[in-house]
């Protein structure tokens, strides 16, 4: 058991028995009034993000969880994905729906997959912050266009569809950040 005064982002709770991981918090005393926390959860099964308001003190329980090494190995079908864990290699197929951006996902990259110790069941598979991508196709950018923040459309080697500044063409490698889906500079 944990009170409010644990809460961290990123901590898994049992909430209306369910598994709920915290996305963002604040503690809040009022000057009139008890003091609460509120909060902004996320289920780890349907990926639903609630807000809600917990009083202060009050006792919450804590979800045992674990985050395991894998790698990606490749896509079957239209939505099972097969990766292979760092150390015992041990093959694990999961749902897209589990991965967090499936659309940055690609092969030989390295992800953690966070596993239910009670139940031994993987709840959701996160990208690293940030992966490094090669721009298989964006069109030229115009000369003079760079008044404003202008930026144009570039498909990635995943397939994926990203927004980069005019100066980036083809065959160059960019960084882009997988919680956002947004380009964040250019690989040298």
């Amino acid at each position: 058991m944990a009170t409010t005064a644990d809460f961290k982002n990123g901590l898994c709770i049992e909430f209306n028995n369910e598994l709920w991981t915290i996305v963002e918090f604040q503690h809040v005393k009022p000057g009139k009034g008890p003091a609460f926390v509120r909060t902004r959860i996320r289920n780890l099964k349907t990926g639903r993000v609630l807000e809600n308001t917990f009083t202060a003190g009050v006792k919450i329980e804590l979800a045992r969880v674990e985050r395991r090494p894998y790698q990606f190995l490749y896509k079957e079908g239209d939505n099972t994905y097969t990766f292979m864990h760092n150390e015992t290699y041990e093959q694990l197929e999961i749902q897209g729906e589990l991965i967090n951006n499936t659309g940055l996902l690609k092969e030989g990259q390295t992800v953690e997959i966070m596993y239910h110790t009670d139940t031994d069941t993987p709840l959701s598979c996160e990208l690293p912050p940030f992966v490094d991508l090669e721009v298989t196709y964006t069109e030229p950018g115009v000369k003079g266009d760079t008044a404003t923040n202008a930026a144009k459309r570039a498909i990635v080697e995943t397939g994926a569809e990203v927004f980069v500044p005019l100066f980036i063409e083809t065959g160059e490698k960019i960084k882009v950040d997988t919680r956002t889906n947004k380009y964040s500079e250019r690989v040298k």
